[in-house]
C-alpha cells in the first residue's frame, strides 16, 4: 500500500475514534503473526474505546475500500488473525462484562475479555461459560467465536456456537446490527427493505432452502466440525439466528462488538483419572470404550508432550501425577452433583479397563486437578519449544472424525507421516475425535514446505475417507480454507461464497479465510529463502542453536498475554499492549535479525523502547512453555545497543553498588543524612534520573564483613560458604548475621570467601563485558570449594541463583559448571538440623520473581512450614522494584502499578498479626515504600522461630 494513502487513512481514523491508531512499522510488524505457521503485514492497527470506534473504523474503512481484520488474543493456529488489513485489536479496551443475569444463566460480553477472566467474574454466581479452550487464560471470547472453539469439555458443553445467545455487531459497511433468534413467523419483516441486513436476511434464508438437502448430506456427521460456515444453523424449523452463523466465520461476515452467552452451573464435584498406556493405540482404542460412562472430558497426552514438559522450569514440577514412564496418558474427568457420584464413575472406569491402563492415577483434590490441567493446557506451546528447526507445526493438527474410528484414523494417519519420513505429536480430545496431530516439520527447508503441503493433501483425502472436518475447533484460517470447496463439494462452496457476498459484498472483512484462500503455503512466518541475521554474543546460545533462534523459540502461543496467575508478564499485564509481552518483543527482535527491519535497529530508540519495560523477572524463561528467555535476550541486546551508544551516569552508578558501599559507609552519617532530604532527592531526580519519591536504602553503620572478621569462628564438621551479597553487606548485614545463627545452630561452618559482586546490576544493562569478568572471578574463588564438596549459599536470589542460571553461558568451562551445581539458597541446604520453638503463628509469603523462576517457591514453602507457622503465598506476580527498574523517574509509576496489580493489595489486607516474608530484598523495599509495613528475609524468620535473637 502507498505509504501516503496508509498515513492519509490514519489521520482520518484518529480524527474520528476515541481508541488508539498505530500505523508504525513496529506495530506493524507486531501484528503480522499470530501463533500460526503464517506471516503477512497488516496496514495498519486500531485499538478500539468502545463499539462506536469499530463502527467508525469500518466505515472509514469499507469508503476507502481496506479490508478489515477483527483480533482479540491473537492466538489463532490457522492464520485467521494476520491480513493485509485494518487490524481491529478488541483486547485491551473492549475487554468488560457487561451484565449477568444468573436467574437466566447468560451474560452480555464484549469481545476482548478473557475466557478465565470471565470465569472469575462468574465464580461467585456459581456459573462459567462451558466452552474452555487450553488457551483459556489469554483467549478472547471474540476469538472463541470467531473461531467457534470448543476445549476439552465439549462431550458436555459443545462448541461456542452452542452457547452463544446473540450477537451485536457492525457490518462491513459500518451498519450496527443484532442478530439473534428471530421466529420463523417474524421472518418477513426481517427481509423488508432496501439496507444491507435485509439483504443478508434474504440471503440467508433463501441458500438455507435451496440447500437443504445438499447440506445435510455434505456437512460431516461428528461432534466436532468447524470448517466452512455454519449453513446447518439455517435449518432450524422454527427460528433463524444468525448469531449461529457469525459464530465460527473468522472474522469474514460481520465484526462482533457484544455476545450474550448462555452460562453454565459448575459441577459441585469433579474427580480424574490419569491412565498410564504403552502405547498410542491402546489408548486410543480405550477412549472409545468409555464414553458411556459419561466421562466430561478425555484427553490424550503423548511421549512427546511429556518429555517436553519433564525438561520445563515451570513444568517439570507439575508431573508428579506421571508415574513410570509411558507412552501415553488419558485424562479422564468425571463430573457430577455430589463426590459420591464422581467417585462412583471412577469405580466403573477401573472396573472397565481392566488390567489395559496401569496404573489408573485417582486425582480428588482440586488444586492437584488443576496442575494436571496446566500441563495437559501447555501441550501446543511445549511442543513448539523443541530445539532445532525442526518443529511440530499446526497445519493438519486440527482434524476430526467420529470418536469410535479415531484408532483406525490415527492409524493411517501415521501411515503418511511414515512415508515422508517424519513423525508427529499427537494429544487432546481424544473423547471428542479431535486429535491434534503435529508432524515434525522445518520450514526453514523448501524441500520440507513441499512435504507439508504434500502431507496435507493425502491428509485431507484420509479425512473425507472417514466422513470427517480438517477442522474441528482451530478454524480455517490460512491453513485449511483451501480446502473447504472439496470438502463440502461445489454446491455447499457456492453457497458459502454467496453468504460471504451478502454480508460483505465488497470483499474486505477478513479476506482470503474460508472462501477465496491463497494456497495453503503462501505467507510463512518461516520458508525456504528464510535467513536471519547471527550477531556475535557474549552469552553462550549453543542449546538454543544461536540468539536468532533464542529469539525464534516464540510461536506466538501468548502464554505471556496472562493475567490472573504466574509472573509472567509483568509490563503486559499492566498496560495491555502486544508490544510489552514477551511475544511482542521476540517478534520485535525476529524482525531485525530476519531483515524486515534494518541491522541497524538494533541501536533504535524504538526497539529500545519494544525491550525497557521488560524488567528481567525471568517469569518467561520458566512460564513460557517455549522456554522463552527474554531476560538473557534483553542482556544481550543491551549490549548491542550500548555498542554505539555511551550508558548513563544513572546506568554506571546503578551497576557499580559495591563502590557506592563502600563510599556511603565510609561516610554513613553524611550519606545516611542526605538521603533522607527531599532537596537531594530533587537534585537526584533531576540530574541523575532517580524518582524523588522512592526512598534510599540507608547504609549500615558495619559492613557485614567487618562483623563476621571480628567475631570467633565456630568449628563445625559440615562446611558451608556463604555468598554475602553486595547489598546485604553494606545495607542489610542484620539478614546475614541472622543466616549465620541459623546456619551454625544448624550445624554447619560458616565460611566467607574473598569474592566480588555477582554482577546482577551490570547485567541488567548488558553490561556483560563486565559481567564476564566478575563471573570469571567469583568462579574462579568458589568452584574451589564446590569441588571439595562444600555449599554455597546465598540469600538473595537474584545473586546467588546468577550463579546457577547465566555464569554457565558467560564462562566456559567445567568449573562454571560446577559451582552451579553446588550453589544454592538457605532453604535448599540439605542437613540444616534445627528446631523451630518460637515460630510466628501466620506468615505471608511473597516470592522473588527469579527464585519462583528457576528454583521454584514449593522448598521455600516447605522451610517456612517446617517452622510449625500457617504459611500463605501470595501468587503476586511480580513487585515491579526489579533492582534499578523502580528507582527510576520514567519507571516509577509503572513499577507501582506492577505491585498494585496483586501483591500491595493482599498486604493491605493480611492481618497485623501476620508476618510478611520476602526473600528479594527490591521485594521487601517495594512493601515498605507502598505500605509502610515491613517485610522479613526467611533467614531473619528462622532465626526468630529458632529463637536465636
Amino acid at each position: 500500500m502507498i505509504e501516503s494513502f496508509a498515513m492519509g487513512l490514519a489521520e482520518e481514523l484518529r480524527e474520528h475514534i476515541e481508541g488508539e491508531v498505530r500505523f508504525d512499522r513496529y506495530t506493524k510488524m507486531l501484528y503480522s503473526t499470530d501463533a500460526s505457521i503464517y506471516q503477512k503485514e497488516p496496514i495498519g492497527v486500531v485499538v478500539p474505546r468502545h463499539a462506536g470506534d469499530v463502527e467508525q473504523a469500518i466505515r472509514i474503512a469499507a469508503r476507502e475500500g481496506v479490508p478489515i481484520l477483527p483480533r482479540g488474543g491473537g492466538t489463532s493456529l490457522a492464520g485467521q488473525a494476520v491480513g493485509e488489513a485494518l487490524i481491529l485489536d478488541h483486547s485491551k479496551f473492549m475487554r468488560d462484562l457487561v451484565e449477568v443475569c444468573p436467574e437466566e444463566s447468560w451474560a452480555r460480553v464484549q469481545p476482548g475479555i478473557v475466557h478465565d477472566v470471565l470465569g472469575a467474574h462468574l465464580e461467585p454466581y456459581g456459573l462459567r461459560f462451558g466452552p474452555e479452550t487450553a488457551t483459556s487464560n489469554r483467549a478472547n471470547l471474540g476469538g472463541m467465536i470467531g473461531n467457534n472453539s470448543a476445549g476439552a469439555r465439549s462431550l458436555i458443553y459443545g462448541k461456542t456456537v452452542e452457547n452463544v445467545l446473540e450477537v451485536k455487531a457492525i457490518l462491513s459497511d459500518g451498519t450496527p446490527v443484532t442478530f439473534g433468534p428471530v421466529p420463523r413467523s417474524e421472518l418477513a419483516k426481517k427481509t423488508e427493505g432496501d439496507g444491507l441486513e435485509a439483504a443478508i436476511y434474504r440471503k440467508a434464508v433463501a441458500l438455507g432452502e435451496q440447500h437443504r438437502d445438499e447440506i445435510d448430506r455434505r456437512f460431516p456427521k461428528i461432534p466436532r466440525r468447524v470448517s466452512g460456515y455454519n449453513l446447518d444453523e439455517l435449518l432450524h424449523p422454527d427460528v433463524v439466528n444468525l448469531a449461529k452463523v457469525i459464530v465460527g466465520s473468522e472474522g469474514t461476515l460481520a465484526t462482533v462488538v457484544e455476545a450474550k452467552i448462555k452460562l453454565v452451573p459448575m459441577p459441585p464435584a469433579a474427580v480424574l483419572a490419569v491412565l498410564h498406556f504403552d502405547g498410542l493405540l491402546p489408548a486410543l482404542e480405550t477412549a472409545t470404550e468409555i464414553l458411556d460412562l459419561e466421562p466430561s472430558a478425555v484427553e490424550l497426552v503423548d511421549e512427546m508432550v511429556m518429555d517436553l514438559a519433564r525438561k520445563s522450569l515451570e513444568y517439570s514440577r507439575r508431573m508428579h501425577f506421571v508415574q513410570g514412564e509411558p507412552k501415553a496418558l488419558m485424562i479422564v474427568e468425571f463430573s457430577g452433583e455430589s463426590e459420591k457420584e464422581v467417585l462412583s464413575k471412577l469405580d466403573a472406569l477401573e472396573a472397565r479397563i481392566g488390567a489395559s491402563a496401569k496404573p489408573m492415577v485417582r486425582i480428588l483434590d482440586a488444586a492437584a486437578q488443576a496442575n494436571v490441567w496446566k500441563v495437559r493446557k501447555a501441550a501446543l506451546p511445549l511442543l513448539l519449544g523443541l530445539p532445532g528447526d525442526r518443529k511440530p507445526i499446526a497445519f493438519v493438527e486440527d482434524t476430526a472424525v467420529a470418536p469410535e474410528r479415531v484408532p483406525d484414523f490415527i492409524r493411517r494417519f501415521e501411515e503418511i507421516l511414515g512415508r515422508h519420513g517424519t513423525v508427529g505429536s499427537f494429544y487432546a480430545h481424544a473423547g471428542a475425535g479431535c486429535l491434534h496431530i503435529r508432524p515434525l516439520v522445518n520450514l526453514k527447508d523448501g524441500a520440507e514446505v513441499t512435504k507439508m503441503t504434500t502431507i496435507a493433501e493425502e491428509v485431507f483425502d484420509l479425512v473425507v475417507e472417514f466422513g470427517g472436518s480438517m477442522s474441528g475447533e482451530h478454524g480455517d484460517g490460512l491453513a485449511r480454507s483451501h480446502f473447504n470447496e472439496r470438502l463440502f463439494g461445489e454446491q455447499i462452496y457456492g453457497a458459502f461464497k454467496e453468504l460471504k457476498a451478502a454480508f460483505d459484498p465488497k470483499g474486505l472483512m477478513n479476506p482470503g479465510k474460508v472462501v477465496h484462500a491463497p494456497a495453503m503455503d503462501e505467507d510463512l512466518r518461516y520458508g525456504g529463502a528464510y535467513r536471519a541475521l547471527e550477531p556475535k554474543t557474549h552469552f553462550s546460545f549453543a542449546h538454543e542453536g544461536g540468539f536468532a533462534r533464542a529469539v525464534e523459540l516464540c510461536n506466538g502461543a501468548g502464554v505471556c498475554r496472562k493475567s490472573l496467575e504466574g509472573t509472567m508478564c509483568p509490563s503486559f499485564m499492566v498496560t495491555g499492549d502486544e508490544e510489552h509481552s514477551t511475544r511482542g518483543r521476540a517478534n520485535a527482535l525476529r524482525a531485525v535479525l530476519d531483515g524486515r527491519l534494518p541491522p541497524e535497529d538494533f541501536s533504535s530508540d524504538r526497539l529500545y523502547e519494544v525491550m525497557d519495560l521488560c524488567i528481567s523477572c525471568k517469569g518467561c524463561k520458566a512460564e513460557c512453555p517455549s522456554n522463552v528467555d527474554m531476560a538473557k535476550i534483553k542482556s544481550e541486546f543491551l549490549a548491542l545497543y550500548h555498542r554505539d551508544r555511551p550508558y548513563s551516569l544513572r546506568d554506571r552508578l546503578f551497576t557499580r553498588p559495591d563502590a557506592a558501599g563502600r563510599f556511603g559507609v565510609a561516610t554513613r552519617p553524611i550519606a545516611n543524612w542526605l538521603i533522607r532530604q527531599g532537596w537531594f532527592r530533587g537534585l537526584l531526580e533531576s540530574v541523575v534520573g532517580i524518582d524523588r519519591r522512592r526512598s534510599l536504602p540507608p547504609f549500615a553503620a558495619e559492613t557485614f564483613e567487618r562483623w563476621f572478621a571480628r567475631r570467633a569462628p565456630r568449628r563445625a564438621e559440615k562446611k558451608v560458604v556463604l555468598f554475602h551479597d553486595t547489598f546485604m553487606n553494606f545495607h542489610e548485614p542484620e539478614i546475614g548475621k541472622a543466616a549465620v545463627a541459623v546456619l551454625e545452630a544448624g550445624g554447619f561452618e560458616v565460611m566467607l570467601a574473598k569474592k566480588v559482586c555477582c554482577g546482577r546490576p551490570a547485567l541488567s544493562k548488558g553490561m556483560l563485558d563486565r559481567v564476564r569478568a566478575l563471573a570469571t572471578e567469583n568462579v574462579r574463588v568458589l568452584s574451589a570449594f564446590a569441588r571439595d564438596g562444600v555449599p554455597i549459599v546465598g540469600l538473595e536470589p537474584s545473586c546467588i541463583l546468577s550463579f546457577r542460571d547465566e555464569y554457565p553461558d558467560l564462562v566456559p568451562g567445567d568449573d562454571a559448571k560446577i559451582l552451579a551445581e553446588h550453589s544454592f539458597l538457605l532453604e535448599e541446604l540439605e542437613g540444616l538440623e534445627l528446631d523451630f520453638p518460637e515460630a510466628p503463628a501466620k506468615l505471608l509469603l511473597h516470592g522473588h520473581c527469579h527464585l519462583k523462576a528457576i528454583v521454584g517457591i514449593e522448598p521455600l514453602m516447605a522451610f517456612l512450614k517446617k517452622m510449625g507457622s500457617d504459611v500463605q503465598f501470595v501468587d503476586a506476580g511480580c513487585c515491579g522494584m526489579a533492582g534499578s527498574f523502580g528507582y527510576e523517574k520514567e519507571h516509577f509509576d509503572i513499577s507501582l502499578q506492577m505491585a498494585e496489580r496483586r501483591l500491595l493489595p493482599a498486604v493491605r489486607e493480611a492481618p497485623l498479626d501476620t508476618v510478611l516474608v520476602a526473600p528479594g530484598t527490591s521485594c521487601r523495599h517495594q512493601i515498605s515504600d507502598a505500605t509502610g509495613r515491613r517485610a522479613y528475609h526467611p533467614a531473619q524468620i528462622a532465626a526468630r522461630a529458632a529463637g536465636l535473637g
